[in-house]
């Protein structure tokens, strides 16, 4: 099998980095883990990627001036690891189209609403608030406008009446941990990518 080379960008402890990595040590999954990369040095998740021989580099993006500086040198990494996916995973970061156009079509994120609802943070906390009866998360295709490009799968979570923004985030994270390595294997199977 020839399997897509995927870069993951992180800002923390990585978990649904982890699902993926945890995913692509089947033999028959269609992606190989070529690289971590964190804008936080001590982002838990560096380590475990380590602990995987998996190239784990942390750019910290308070070294730059600006957004556009930053995103450079974070593309000219990716560049240099022969990628063919970019999987961003809890990356806190608003991205440029500096970072985002050389990769158009093949990045995606996961994000934890049901888009095009609640786009951005505190996503749990506006789906109770508006009385919302689901929550839930999608994958999606970075672009320029955040949280806004073509979804690619989605798992629904059901609001509980007692729910919290807590509660609901933790049934959500285990259905984002389901969703995303099978939504990455889709994408990786694409016959354009």
């Amino acid at each position: 099998m020839n399997k897509k080379r995927v870069g993951i960008l992180i800002s923390g402890r990585g978990s649904n980095m982890r699902a993926i990595v945890e995913a692509a040590s089947d033999p028959n999954y269609p992606v190989e883990v070529a690289c971590v990369v964190s804008n936080r040095p001590d982002a838990g998740g560096l380590a475990y990627a380590r602990s995987q021989n998996i190239a784990a580099q942390a750019i910290d993006h308070k070294n730059y001036k600006t957004r556009e500086e930053f995103d450079s040198v974070v593309n000219d990494y990716l560049q240099s690891q022969s990628l063919d996916i970019i999987v961003c995973a809890g990356f806190m970061r608003i991205m440029t189209p500096v970072l985002i156009k050389p990769w158009e079509g093949r990045m995606i994120n996961i994000h934890p609403s049901l888009l095009p609802l609640y786009r951005g943070l505190h996503t749990h906390e506006r789906a109770i608030a508006a009385g919302d009866k689901e929550g839930g998360c999608t994958v999606h295709f970075v672009t320029a406008e955040l949280d806004d490009g073509p979804i690619i799968a989605q798992a629904r979570v059901p609001i509980l009446k007692d729910d919290t923004a807590e509660t609901l985030a933790d049934r959500v994270l285990v259905e984002e941990h389901k969703l995303y390595p099978l939504a990455l294997a889709k994408v990786a199977l694409a016959k354009d990518i």
